[in-house]
């Protein structure tokens, strides 16, 4: 039910927001020089275009429904928030690198970070399709960047290892209760 919810919201996040004000709520270099601590959370809800909005969303519905059957609702709530944005805490350092060593501006969005938590999350609960997902996400993440096309690989790669040490640390320590 919670994927369905997380769809629609960032359905809502497309048609309303404004393209114009995606550097208020994308994740880029005005959090640390303007204080803007929320995009750290609305980055997670933007997108650039339908199409990518689109393949957000199929992803998320693929794992996010066999999570949520698989860890319960509440458990998955926290697995895509917190991930989402330890992910996006780990993008920053990119983005502040870029800015101070290379005078790059990134505005980082979509939720693909936080839904490769989710992957990398099920990458461990399910030994069997480990090796499938590193593929896909080595070829999600660096097959746009040949083809020209601007994305935040580190984001996708920083979520994987996220979601992969959640599901690790869960499992050693009991973190998440069964609900």
């Amino acid at each position: 039910m919670f994927v369905f919810i997380l769809i629609f919201i960032n359905i809502l996040f497309f048609i309303l927001i404004p393209y114009s004000s995606y550097d208020i709520f994308g994740l880029n270099i005005l959090f640390f020089k303007e204080d803007f601590y929320w995009q750290i959370l609305s980055s997670m809800f933007l997108h650039a275009d339908l199409t990518h909005l689109i393949l957000n969303m199929i992803v998320l519905f693929q794992f996010g429904l066999i999570l949520e059957k698989q860890i319960k609702a509440l458990n998955f709530i926290l697995l895509y928030f917190i991930g989402g944005m330890a992910t996006s805490i780990l993008s920053l350092f990119y983005i502040y690198f870029a800015y101070i060593y290379f005078n790059q501006t990134i505005n980082l969005i979509g939720a693909s970070g936080a839904i490769c938590v989710l992957m990398g999350y099920f990458a461990f609960l399910n030994k069997n399709s480990t090796k499938g997902l590193i593929v896909a996400l080595l070829l999600m993440s660096f097959v746009p960047l040949l083809m020209s096309i601007n994305i935040a690989w580190y984001g996708h790669i920083f979520g994987f290892v996220c979601g992969y040490i959640f599901e690790k640390l869960k499992n050693n320590f009991k973190i998440f209760k069964k609900y």
